[in-house]
C-alpha cells in the first residue's frame, strides 16, 4: 500500500526526535506546519497528498502555499521558519524516498524588515541551533552542529570553548570544569537538553569518542573549525529571518542577558561567563535595560 502524505509526515517528526533528538516543542511545530502543507496541495491540487503528489510540486506550488500563510496574517519570520521547515522535510523525503527537492531550492526566503540588533530571543536561540544542522547531507553532521549551538546558548560558552573540548569530558554530568581565557578555570552549568544533544550527536557520529579525541568533530574527524560551525549558523539565520547579529558569540550574549532578565545577580553570571572583572558582566544590565526601555515605549500608551 502506497505511503500517504501523513505517513511520510510521521515518518520524517520521527527521525526529529529519535535521530536528531529535538525538542518535542520543536517537533509538534515542524508537525503542524507540515499538516497544514498536505492539506493546502490536497485542496489546491484535488489529489491526495502522497508521494507521487509531492514528487510533482512545482515552485509555483510552494510560492502558492506560503501566499496563503502570508494572507491568512502570518507575518514574514513566522513564513521563514515555514519554508526552512518544509525544507528539512523535503531533504529528509529525498534522502529516504529519493524524491527531488528542487522546488524547494528555487524558493527564495520570505523578506524580514531588520530591526536594532538585540540578543537572541530564548526561542529564537534554540531554533537557531536546530535549524543550523538542516542543510548537513549527514545526520551526524546536523546533529553535531545543533549540540554545538546548544551547547554555546545553555551554557555561555565561547565558540573556541566548546570547539576546544576533548572527549576527555565525558561522560557529562550536570557540570563541567571548563579552562577559558587566561588560563582560567570555572565550572558551568550543562542542562539535561544540552547534554542529550550532545548524546545524540556522540550517538551518530562516526567517529569514536576515545581519549585525547575533540569532542566535536569535523567531516574527516579532526576538530570542528569554527568558520563552519558560524556558517551554519549564518544559513540557520537566513532561513528563520534573523538579522546578521544573530552570530554563534550572540548566543553567549543572550545566555548572560536571559539569566539577568531571569533574576540571575551579576557575580552568578560573570563566574559562569568566566570575565575577569565584574565590570566586563556590567554590559548586560545596559542590554536588559534598552530592552526593556522598548517594550515600554511600544506598549504603554505614554511610552511614544
Amino acid at each position: 500500500m502506497a505511503e500517504t502524505g501523513l505517513d511520510l509526515l510521521r515518518a520524517w517528526c520521527d527521525s526529529l526526535a529519535h535521530e536528531r533528538r529535538l525538542s518535542p516543542q520543536t517537533v509538534r511545530a515542524y508537525a503542524a506546519t507540515g499538516a497544514r502543507f498536505l492539506a493546502h496541495v490536497e485542496a489546491a491540487t484535488g489529489r491526495p497528498a502522497d508521494v507521487a503528489l509531492l514528487r510533482d510540486l512545482t515552485s509555483a506550488d510552494m510560492r502558492g502555499y506560503l501566499a496563503a500563510r502570508r494572507a491568512s496574517g502570518l507575518c514574514g519570520r513566522s513564513a521563514a521558519r515555514e519554508l526552512s521547515a518544509l525544507r528539512t522535510w523535503f531533504r529528509f523525503l529525498a534522502r529516504t524516498r529519493g524524491l527531488d527537492t528542487t522546488a524547494l531550492a528555487r524558493l527564495e526566503a520570505p523578506r524580514v524588515r531588520k530591526g536594532v540588533p538585540r540578543p537572541v530571543a530564548p526561542d529564537d536561540a534554540v531554533a537557531l541551533a536546530e535549524t543550523a544542522g538542516e542543510a548537513a547531507r549527514e545526520p551526524w553532521i546536523a546533529a553535531r552542529d545543533t549540540a554545538a549551538l546548544l551547547l554555546l546558548y545553555g551554557a555561555g560558552l565561547r565558540i573556541s570553548e566548546a570547539l576546544g573540548l576533548d572527549c576527555a569530558v565525558l561522560p557529562l554530568g550536570e557540570t563541567l570544569q571548563l579552562r577559558g581565557k587566561g588560563g582560567k578555570t570555572r565550572t558551568v552549568v550543562l542542562l539535561p537538553q544540552v547534554r542529550e544533544a550532545i548524546a545524540a550527536y556522540l550517538g551518530l557520529c562516526p567517529f569514536p569518542a576515545s581519549a585525547g579525541s575533540p569532542l566535536f568533530r569535523g567531516a574527516r574527524g579532526g576538530r570542528l573549525s569554527a568558520d563552519v560551525l558560524r556558517r551554519a549558523m549564518r544559513a540557520a539565520r537566513v532561513a528563520l529571518g534573523l538579522p546578521d547579529s544573530a552570530t554563534p558569540h550572540a548566543l553567549r550574549h543572550s545566555f548572560a542577558t536571559h539569566l539577568l532578565a531571569g533574576g540571575a545577580d551579576l557575580r552568578a553570571i560573570q563566574e559562569l561567563l568566566g570575565h575577569a572583572s565584574l565590570s566586563s558582566t556590567q554590559v548586560y544590565t545596559a542590554v536588559d535595560a534598552a530592552h526593556l526601555l522598548d517594550v515600554y515605549r511600544s506598549s504603554h500608551p505614554r511610552g511614544g
